[in-house]
Protein backbone atom coordinates (compact mmCIF):
# COMPACT_ATOMS: atom_id res chain seq x y z
CA UNK A 1 0.00 0.00 0.00
CA UNK A 2 1.39 3.44 -1.09
CA UNK A 3 0.08 6.85 1.04
CA UNK A 4 -0.13 9.77 -1.89
CA UNK A 5 0.87 13.41 -0.30
CA UNK A 6 -2.94 14.10 -0.19
CA UNK A 7 -3.32 11.12 1.61
CA UNK A 8 -0.34 11.96 4.48
CA UNK A 9 -1.85 15.11 5.04
CA UNK A 10 -5.46 13.84 5.94
CA UNK A 11 -4.07 11.98 8.29
CA UNK A 12 -4.59 13.34 11.59
CA UNK A 13 -0.91 14.65 14.06
CA UNK A 14 -1.30 11.18 15.92
CA UNK A 15 -1.27 9.05 12.44
CA UNK A 16 1.33 10.93 11.19
CA UNK A 17 3.29 10.34 13.92
CA UNK A 18 2.91 7.30 14.11
CA UNK A 19 3.54 6.64 10.49
CA UNK A 20 6.67 8.52 11.29
CA UNK A 21 8.03 5.85 13.88
CA UNK A 22 7.13 3.14 11.95
CA UNK A 23 9.59 4.54 8.50
CA UNK A 24 12.21 5.52 11.08
CA UNK A 25 12.24 1.96 13.14
CA UNK A 26 12.44 0.33 9.52
CA UNK A 27 15.73 1.74 8.62
CA UNK A 28 18.67 0.34 9.98
CA UNK A 29 22.05 1.76 11.18
CA UNK A 30 23.91 1.52 8.40
CA UNK A 31 20.74 3.34 6.42
CA UNK A 32 21.62 6.57 8.57
CA UNK A 33 25.03 7.39 8.00
CA UNK A 34 26.19 9.94 10.58
CA UNK A 35 28.62 13.35 9.91
CA UNK A 36 31.54 13.72 10.33
CA UNK A 37 30.51 16.00 13.66
CA UNK A 38 28.01 13.63 15.08
CA UNK A 39 30.41 10.73 14.25
CA UNK A 40 33.37 12.49 16.60
CA UNK A 41 30.96 13.35 19.73
CA UNK A 42 30.12 9.84 19.45
CA UNK A 43 34.01 8.59 19.63
CA UNK A 44 34.27 11.57 22.18
CA UNK A 45 30.96 10.41 24.52
CA UNK A 46 32.55 6.61 23.93
CA UNK A 47 36.28 7.30 24.86
CA UNK A 48 35.02 8.95 28.33
CA UNK A 49 32.21 6.50 28.86
CA UNK A 50 33.73 4.89 32.00
CA UNK A 51 35.12 7.89 33.99
CA UNK A 52 31.59 9.73 33.17
CA UNK A 53 29.99 6.23 34.62
CA UNK A 54 32.03 6.48 37.78
CA UNK A 55 31.36 9.79 38.42
CA UNK A 56 27.52 10.03 37.83
CA UNK A 57 25.38 9.32 40.72
CA UNK A 58 22.28 7.20 41.07
CA UNK A 59 18.86 8.37 40.55
CA UNK A 60 17.90 7.84 44.55
CA UNK A 61 20.86 10.38 45.18
CA UNK A 62 19.81 12.79 42.63
CA UNK A 63 16.25 12.57 43.42
CA UNK A 64 16.66 13.30 47.24
CA UNK A 65 19.15 16.35 46.25
CA UNK A 66 16.65 17.69 44.26
CA UNK A 67 13.98 17.15 46.48
CA UNK A 68 16.13 18.84 49.44
CA UNK A 69 16.70 22.18 46.70
CA UNK A 70 13.37 22.00 45.86
CA UNK A 71 11.19 21.13 48.59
Amino acid sequence: MQLTADEITCLCPDERLALIALLWDSLDDAQMPLTTAQQAELDRRLATLDQDRAEGVTWDVLRVELEQRCP
